[in-house]
């Protein structure tokens, strides 16, 4: 007996496998009845879920057909229903019509078929004047006079009457022309007065307007000679006033008291303003003469001053013990240089005295916040 070793049981289980996998195989393939070797099962599940689906929706279909078919004939009952009440409605309509309005004694021939047609009927003949009496009916012929008396009789008081009216319209008329001449005569003389009362008052009243506008108007020339003279009085008065007035006046005198200002005697009005006065102008000059010579004096004390530091300055500089510690070189450095920055000093000393020439006083000051301006 031989000993089974691991790679002969692992050969027999791969070769029962394989055996297993052959026997299955085949039955799948020999039995047609459950053979799906070859066929895409995929597709025939959807093919069967499509029938299914077409199936429900068909059936789904037909129900709303039938649901569709059950309301239509719904629909169909309750039109008919409301037709047929309609029609009725209009039967019994037509015949209420028919009983109000078209009654057989309004029809056009009803008076062919009525029965009481011999009642309504009226009598062949009433007199020779009826309506009725037509030529067809020959009741009443021409050239017959049945009432040839009463007719001629009515003709004469109709002529007697008509004479009498013609005689009283005559009368009346004569009457009526007599008393239309008397008044027209009347009222033709009342108008021939009236008119010459009113020619006589216009006459009256012109002749007073004229009078009045002619008293107007002398009035009026006298008042207006008046005035003017008044006029040409009150001018030359007022001209000789004003002459007077230019000629004492502050204008042609020039005083210079017009020209004062209410903010202090140091302002004046500048458009009254005539010029300063001899005085005043004497005044200044004077003064400008007292400050030049001030002035003067002022530059000859500086000059003299500026010289005599010059002179210490140059004295220091050329002595030996001005400078203590330094040699005579360096002293000899120290001399150049000061003349040379001396000139210098002289030039600013100079511009400094010509800015500085006027000096401020008490009025400049006292001419600031005098006013709200």
């Amino acid at each position: 007996m031989e000993v089974a070793q691991p790679k002969d049981l692992q050969e027999d289980f791969v070769l029962a496998k394989r055996r297993y996998a052959e026997l299955g195989r085949q039955k799948r393939i020999f039995n047609a009845r459950n053979r799906i070797i070859g066929g895409d099962t995929t597709a025939w599940d959807a093919q069967v879920c499509d029938q299914n689906i077409k199936a429900a929706t068909e059936k789904a279909r037909e129900e709303t057909f039938a649901a569709e078919m059950r309301q239509n004939d719904k629909i169909a009952c309750i039109s008919e229903n409301r037709e047929r009440r309609d029609r009725k409605n209009l039967c019994k309509a037509i015949s209420d019509f028919q009983q109000s309005f078209q009654r057989p004694e309004t029809r056009r021939e009803f008076h062919l078929s009525d029965p009481l047609a011999l009642k309504k009927d009226r009598p062949a003949r009433q007199s020779d004047y009826d309506a009725w009496n037509t030529i067809s009916g020959m009741q009443k012929f021409m050239g017959e006079d049945l009432n040839f008396h009463l007719r001629k009789k009515f003709q004469e008081e109709q002529n007697r009457e008509w004479s009498l009216q013609q005689q009283k319209e005559w009368m009346i008329s004569r009457e009526n022309q007599k008393c239309a001449e008397e008044l027209y005569l009347k009222t033709r003389l009342q108008f021939d007065e009236t008119a010459k009362h009113l020619q006589n008052l216009e006459t009256a009243t012109r002749k007073a307007v004229c009078a009045t506008v002619k008293e107007f108007n002398k009035n009026q020339a006298l008042e207006s000679a008046e005035r003017k003279i008044q006029e040409r009085k009150q001018e030359q008065e007022d001209n000789l006033a004003e002459i007077s007035n230019l000629l004492r006046g502050d204008l042609l005198s020039e005083n210079p008291q017009q020209a004062a200002s209410s903010f202090g005697p140091h302002r004046v009005v500048p458009d009254r303003w005539k010029g300063m006065s001899q005085e005043q102008l004497e005044e200044i000059r004077l003064v400008q003469r007292q400050q030049v010579q001030e002035k003067l004096r002022l530059q000859e004390e500086e000059r003299q001053r500026d010289m005599d530091w010059d002179r210490r300055r140059i004295q220091k500089a050329r002595s030996p013990s001005g400078a203590p510690g330094l040699g005579k070189g360096e002293v000899r450095a120290v001399r150049h240089l000061l003349i040379s920055f001396s000139p210098c000093f002289v030039i600013r000393k100079k511009h400094m005295k010509e800015l500085c020439t006027n000096h401020a006083t008490e009025d400049y000051f006292t001419q600031f916040n005098t006013g709200s301006r």
